[in-house]
């Protein structure tokens, strides 16, 4: 009986991000048409996708809700983004963009969840690396990257994101401030997000090749 109950009192739950995930892939999609660009940057740059799941593992009651409620949402958030776009805008399916996203879904985006969710409900180096090395990815493959590479060689022009700067520094603080359990949690999380900086345009590169 107490199985069957928790699969009753889940569904609901698991119904109810799925279909935030639908909202928000229709969203995502509405915002890489709207002509505004901050609206498209807030889908094309990892930071609200990174916080997403980051927050979905966090509120998560269990290692296993993390992962499935953070699979869930983001397979229906690809799901929308691509219909949407055929469907509505018809723009034809990009199918094998849909499938990279699903595999994602089924496997890096869970992962995540599930380690968010151990990370903050622990103490110590590792815990403080799982939710470092995330901010630091965001911050070197961003925005923010982009307005240091113009603060240090102010010849360089680059566009001006000043939203999508503010959703990366929200991110970066919210795993490496707010989610840690203790300082020292906190303070690992800070030393080790900046190798991560390091790295993150290439990890990006990587990452885009393959999507």
């Amino acid at each position: 009986m107490p199985a069957v109950t928790g699969m009753r009192t889940g569904a609901p739950k698991l119904l109810g991000f799925g279909g935030l995930g639908l909202l928000t892939g229709v969203l995502a999609k509405a915002g890489d048409e709207s002509g505004w660009r901050w609206a498209a940057d807030l889908g094309t740059y990892p930071a609200a996708w990174v916080l997403s799941v980051a927050l979905i593992g966090w509120w998560a009651p269990s290692l296993r809700a993390a992962a499935v409620r953070a699979g869930v949402f983001f397979a229906a958030m690809a799901v929308a983004y691509y219909a949407w776009a055929a469907l509505v805008l018809d723009f034809g399916w990009s199918a094998r963009l849909l499938i990279a996203w699903l595999v994602l879904s089924a496997t890096a985006v869970p992962a995540t969840g599930a380690a968010v969710h151990w990370a903050t409900r622990r103490s110590g180096w590792l815990p403080g690396g799982l939710l470092g090395v995330p901010a630091g990815l965001v911050l070197g493959s961003g925005a923010a990257h982009e307005w240091w590479r113009v603060w240090v060689q102010p010849d360089l022009a680059l566009p001006d994101r000043p939203v999508q700067v503010v959703a990366e520094l929200v991110t970066a603080a919210a795993l490496v401030a707010l989610l840690p359990q203790d300082r020292r949690t906190r303070g690992w999380a800070a030393a080790l997000a900046v190798p991560a900086v390091l790295v993150a345009a290439p990890v990006l590169e990587l990452f885009r090749s393959v999507v």
